[in-house]
């Protein structure tokens, strides 16, 4: 009997850790990138002997990690050279104070207490409450498959949300906890990791604070980008085949089924099963028929987008943690201009990756390889930014700070820059509005069954992997993506 052939689009992770599993239960895959190499938002630039991570540059929620390439009959910590951070990250605010962020409690204890006496006591059960929302949404909303609404709104179900407190905005639920207004910025800015604003998030999202600080923030030595080598290389290993610099233009249908790729050379391939490891509202809009879904794809939020600088410097900064995070000096106008506006404001927040800390060969001898992400709006296609200046703005004013905390020859050793956009986002990835971030954003109705479902309701024998479907953005939820979608295929009587 011939094996089903499926065809996966994109050789992101989500794309990768699907094809691992499929290829393994006996599925011919295929697997189609646009780009010369695998990897999407999790790849890597090399110049100069300088290293980035283009995409995500810390490894945030190793449990989900460790499920998910134990599912792919992998021992997580036996595939990578995992360094624990024992600094996680230092905190920049804009009245000048410093805060380092350590999983030590003796380490916090000090500064909290300097901060605002008596923080410390309420800061452990803060870290916990956080901790046990991540433990809940896990077992009950984010590692499931909702295949109607009646399965998301049972009674359990409701009260689990309540006890999420996803009705309640971050920024108030930590107050309960901490009056300083640095020390509430400190442990609500987490969610722009998954482009949302820490004024308008749900306080589920305290789990983000919560994990880092309770499971740790973990480095892979080479970069993010080794977690992509290690799926392709795992991939390979299964039988899966990756067609490179090939651009799927549409995706044909017939009779309620989604039948062919077709070719930007106009060519085409016929499968039994396609799967969108692209951007999904990309794919409803460009790549299948019009619809009411792909119309009613222009009414959801999404997430922000961020300018970024790579820059190769000819002398180290041995000043710079790991991660550092300069938070605006007017943190929440500069989240309005952010998430209302789709600008940015003047005196911005932005993070700082240096690598070489944890990583030497990150940067030739006694020279830095630092990259500066500054979230700011999402494409606006009903009010276009000049990117080109926002791009100058953003580089003064992140060059002025930078001087003003003690890099003040910074700009002068800089021996090479390399800037992305939204603009670039959106051309190189295909990310809607540029969202760098994920494009679907996290609000309340869109998580859990309100979140494009990882089918389409119609094609189906067409299904999507990857951030902007169950359960969410992040490189975690991406990986749990593709076990989930691994898993409804199977439910659904595809398998051989």
């Amino acid at each position: 009997m011939d094996k089903k052939t499926i065809a996966i689009i994109g050789a992101g992770i989500g794309g990768m850790a699907l094809s691992i599993l499929l290829a393994k239960n006996g599925f011919d895959v295929v697997v189609y990138e646009k780009n010369d190499k695998s990897g999407g938002r999790c790849s890597q630039l090399l110049r100069e002997g300088h290293r980035f991570d283009l995409g995500a540059t810390i490894l945030l929620m190793p449990s989900i990690y460790r499920t998910v390439f134990e599912s792919l009959g992998l021992n997580f910590d036996e595939c990578f050279e995992l360094k624990d951070l024992s600094t996680i990250y230092k905190l920049y605010f804009g009245n000048g104070e410093k805060l380092t962020i350590s999983k030590d409690p003796e380490v916090m204890r000090p500064q909290l207490e300097r901060m605002e006496p008596g923080s410390f006591i309420r800061f452990g059960p803060y870290i916990k409450k956080g901790y046990s929302f991540f433990c809940e949404s896990y077992k009950n909303l984010l590692s499931r498959n909702f295949y109607n609404l009646f399965e998301f709104t049972t009674p359990l179900n409701v009260r689990m949300l309540f006890r999420l407190k996803v009705w309640l905005r971050h920024y108030t639920f930590v107050k309960r906890y901490f009056k300083n207004e640095n020390l509430q910025q400190a442990f609500t800015f987490q969610n722009i990791y998954v482009g949302q604003s820490p004024l308008k998030a749900p306080a589920l999202f305290a789990m983000l604070p919560g994990t880092e600080l309770t499971e740790g923030a973990l480095f892979p030595i080479g970069g993010m980008q080794q977690i992509t080598s290690r799926l392709e290389a795992e991939a390979l290993k299964v039988g899966v085949r990756f067609i490179f610099n090939t651009t799927v233009e549409k995706i044909g249908v017939e009779k309620g089924r989604a039948t062919q790729l077709i070719f930007g050379d106009g060519n085409s391939s016929n499968y039994d099963l396609i799967v969108a490891n692209a951007d999904l509202p990309y794919v409803y809009q460009n790549l299948l028929p019009e619809s009411r879904t792909s119309r009613g794809l222009e009414n959801r939020s999404y997430s922000c987008s961020a300018v970024v600088f790579h820059w190769g410097l000819k002398k180290a900064y041995p000043h710079f943690a790991h991660h550092s995070i300069f938070l605006a000096k007017d943190f929440s106008k500069s989240l309005d201009a952010i998430f209302k506006e789709h600008s940015i404001s003047k005196n911005p927040s932005f993070y700082v990756h240096a690598p070489v800390r944890t990583d030497p060969l990150a940067a030739p001898p006694d020279q830095d390889t630092i990259s500066v992400i500054v979230p700011m709006g999402h494409l606006d296609e009903k009010k276009p930014q000049d990117w080109d200046a926002l791009k100058k703005q953003v580089r003064t004013d992140v060059l002025k700070r930078l001087a003003e905390e003690g890099f003040a020859d910074l700009e002068e050793n800089i021996k090479f820059e390399v800037c992305y956009t939204p603009l670039a986002w959106k051309s190189i990835y295909n990310v809607s509005r540029g969202s760098v971030f994920g494009s679907i954003g996290h609000t309340i109705f869109q998580m859990g069954y309100f979140r494009p479902h990882n089918r389409h309701s119609r094609y189906r024998n067409l299904y999507f992997v990857g951030g902007s479907t169950n359960p969410g953005n992040g490189v975690p939820l991406v990986l749990l993506s593709a076990k989930l979608t691994y898993e409804r295929i199977l439910k659904e009587n595809l398998q051989l």
